[in-house]
Order: C-alpha cells, then structure tokens, then sequence
C-alpha cells in the first residue's frame, strides 16, 4: 500500500529534520535518500555535507537532479523514500538548458510549466503503482513579496501550483514553523466540509 506525505516550511523552519523523523519511524535504517541538489558552490556543498553528516550512514543516498520519476519506478516495491527536496527539483528543471549569464530567460512558457507539473504527476503516478512510501519535502514561497524579477515570479508559481498537486493526493500535509510541525490536511478538509455541505 503506498503513502505520500508532504513537508512544508520556510528557510530553516525544520522541514527536513522532521521529515526524517517521520522515514526513520516508518523505515527505520532501510530508507532510500532522494537528493535533488546540486552542488554549484562551496557554501552549497557545506550544506549538502552537513545534511548527510545528520542522517542514518545505513540510509541509501541517491543523487538525481531532475529525473525523479524514474528513479522512484526503478526502486523495489514498497520503498520508503524521503525526496528532498521538491523545489530544488523544480529549480533544476526550470533553468535546464538555460543561459544563467542572459538578462531575459526565455522559459516557454506554459510548455516549460506544464512539463515540470508532469513530472510531479508521474512521480505521484509512480508512487501509487509501486506501494512506495514517499515523504516530499518542499519550500513554501508563496507567503514572502512578489518577487520583483520574472524568474522569481515564474518559480514561486509554479512551485504552488506543484504543493497543492502533491497536497492534493497527500494522506498527510504538514507545515513546520520554528522546528514545530503542524497538521494542516486533515484541519483543512474538516474547515472546508463546513462550506461545502449542505445545512
């Protein structure tokens, strides 16, 4: 039987550690490490080496930038997999093949969109066909400024739109504040029935 469970949170809100304390209840030392970051600089890869220092040395680590969908449909059945993170993963695929060094990015639009909410589509798919257990964890962008540049503005989109598909299909939703995680599907669904049944 699978399980999708989503981890939100802002910059250094907890988001991760939390979510390996729910893989570590639910696979112990048998946890598959899904990285999507790239090391692009020196402080990147302290971070990336800090991030590994803290978690289980028996958890498998696999690096893959973009192409998580087929990683998760190659991985035995019923793996418990922690993906961190979903944004990064967005990022990567955003700026694939785009030149960084150009004022104006051109994105395709809606094409470039609509091919990354694929990916997130196919790795729900995968999950649901394979039994996996996969704990996502993602950045929540949409409550800062709207960024004042279109790059910023194209992502933050784009990553809302990619947390309320997996939010959507979830059997979990968390959001942590200050190290503090909070229950936010379940709270949601009971609000909304409120609105939508009939009195």
């Amino acid at each position: 039987m699978s399980r999708l469970i989503l981890v939100l949170g802002g910059a250094r809100s907890g988001k991760s550690s939390f979510a390996e304390e729910i893989v570590t209840k639910l696979g112990g030392l048998d946890v598959i490490y899904l990285a999507t970051s790239e090391v692009r600089d020196q402080e990147m890869a302290q971070r990336i080496k800090h991030h590994q220092s803290s978690r289980p040395s028996e958890w498998a680590t696999i690096e893959e930038p973009k192409n998580i969908g087929e990683v998760l449909a190659d991985l035995k059945q019923g793996a418990v997999v922690l993906l961190d993170c979903l944004t990064l993963l967005i990022s990567n695929l955003l700026l694939a093949e785009q030149d960084l060094k150009e004022k104006e990015y051109d994105f395709r639009g809606a094409e470039k969109e609509e091919e990354i909410i694929t990916e997130v589509e196919r790795i729900i798919t995968v999950v649901k066909e394979r039994g996996l257990t996969l704990v996502v964890v993602s950045n929540e962008v949409g409550q800062g400024l709207v960024p004042a540049y279109k790059l910023g503005r194209v992502y933050r989109d784009i990553v809302g739109r990619a947390n309320q598909l997996v939010a959507s299909q979830a059997d979990g939703v968390y959001i942590t504040y200050a190290g503090i995680p909070v229950e936010i599907k379940e709270l949601g669904m009971k609000i909304k029935r409120q609105f939508t049944m009939d009195n």
